[in-house]
């Protein structure tokens, strides 16, 4: 590891990230050892955590999540995160510490909302994600750019910034 300020490989080696399907790199931290009965008709832990880290120029693909999703952000760059519920409602909110500037440090998506991240300006941006009922990937979906252009053609633009 280096001895100056940290960079991304840096924490990707400490914290034994791997690479996310949806972009980025993530290491399970916690998955309960409880199970619940998910509202959706599976047995699922009943949370989980990761870590999830993306570099700059890299993006989180919209994918959506059965249960309903935390993020909290802990050390680099600030993050943009956009959703799009199942009606069409897109927003955009920035993940981050500077909470004068509307930043937050932690926010909700609702289980079925379409989501994906990118790191505002240089560097990288570490998070974590905390899932309840807890993530499986059976319950991940990462539809295609033409078929969420088709589903939400007005949004377009931002579809196809964060899809491949």
């Amino acid at each position: 590891m280096s001895t100056g300020p940290l960079c991304a490989s840096d924490v990707i080696t400490a914290l034994r990230l791997a690479p996310h399907p949806e972009g980025g790199f993530f290491s399970e931290t916690f998955r309960a050892s409880a199970a619940v009965d998910a509202p959706f008709g599976a047995r699922r832990a009943a949370s989980t955590a990761i870590y999830f880290l993306l570099r700059a120029g890299e993006f989180s693909a919209f994918h959506t999540v059965r249960s309903d999703e935390v993020w909290h952000h802990y050390l680099g760059a600030s993050l943009e995160l956009h959703t799009i519920d199942p009606a069409g409602q897109h927003q955009r909110v920035e993940l981050g510490s500077e909470l004068l500037h509307g930043e937050r440090p932690q926010w909700v998506v609702p289980a079925g909302t379409l989501q994906a991240a990118r790191v505002i300006g240089d560097g990288f941006t570490l998070c974590g994600c905390t899932v309840a009922p807890g993530f499986d990937f059976a319950d991940f979906d990462m539809p295609a750019r033409n078929v969420l252009v088709a589903r939400f053609p007005d949004l377009r633009a931002v579809l196809e910034s964060f899809t491949r």
